[in-house]
């Protein structure tokens, strides 16, 4: 679930809510086109990650102390815009927005991709467009946490349940191999024995028969 709540009063209980169950968040200015136009959102993330590589096998030590400046510039710029998302590889599953008014470009993005919304929605707000309707204050800050934490509180319930049902594909798959290791021999032997029954007896060697005495003329 992709987070997205750029009120200035939001910022900080949206970005510390979405860390705490890792998920993607949206802080700052909405990037026109991240869903529409996701793969030019991902070249520009994976801009900044060889920025990053760059950065640490010393390739930068043979710049000059201007180009230096404008690669770090660039580099906290997308920091700042695309970092929350640098995880996001692809589409998400669904919107959680807190104003719907102000996050609006983000929502028609999301329902021409038919991904559904989450959204907080307040009385100014044109619920429409939302799947799934939170009616509540978008501008009080405790109102807004209330909601985060519950949907974040459900969100870890089910990444945990997840987690089990992997764990528990995971044995079902080892102990299905071990059985099938187990039963190979026992298999063999069946098939062994099977086919020397079904063999066809060998037919007995006739003894030949012995040459008659010449008579003497």
């Amino acid at each position: 679930m992709l987070f997205v709540a750029t009120k200035k009063q939001t910022k900080e209980i949206i970005a510390e809510k979405a860390q705490s169950v890792g998920m993607p968040y949206v802080t700052e200015r909405w990037p026109g086109g991240m869903l529409t136009n996701f793969p030019t959102i991902r070249k520009a993330v994976k801009k900044m990650a060889n920025i990053d590589k760059l950065m640490q096998d010393g390739t930068f030590s043979n710049l000059s102390k201007r180009e230096l400046l404008q690669v770090t510039r660039q580099r906290a710029k997308l920091e700042k815009n695309l970092g929350s998302i640098a995880d996001l590889t692809r589409l998400p599953s669904a919107l959680f927005v807190v104003d719907v008014l102000k996050e609006q470009i983000a929502v028609r993005e999301a329902n021409r991709l038919g991904i559904p919304v989450f959204g907080i929605v307040d009385t100014n707000s044109d619920p429409k467009n939302i799947d799934f309707i939170i009616p509540a204050n978008d501008d009080a800050k405790d109102s807004v946490e209330v909601i985060l934490s519950a949907c974040c509180a459900a969100i870890n319930e089910g990444i945990e349940e997840r987690k089990v049902e992997k764990a528990d594909e995971k044995a079902a798959d080892a102990q299905a191999e071990a059985e099938t290791e187990e039963k190979a021999p026992k298999r063999q032997a069946r098939r062994t024995r099977k086919a020397a029954e079904e063999a066809p007896a060998e037919a007995p060697v006739a003894e030949e028969a012995a040459p008659a005495e010449e008579t003497a003329e």
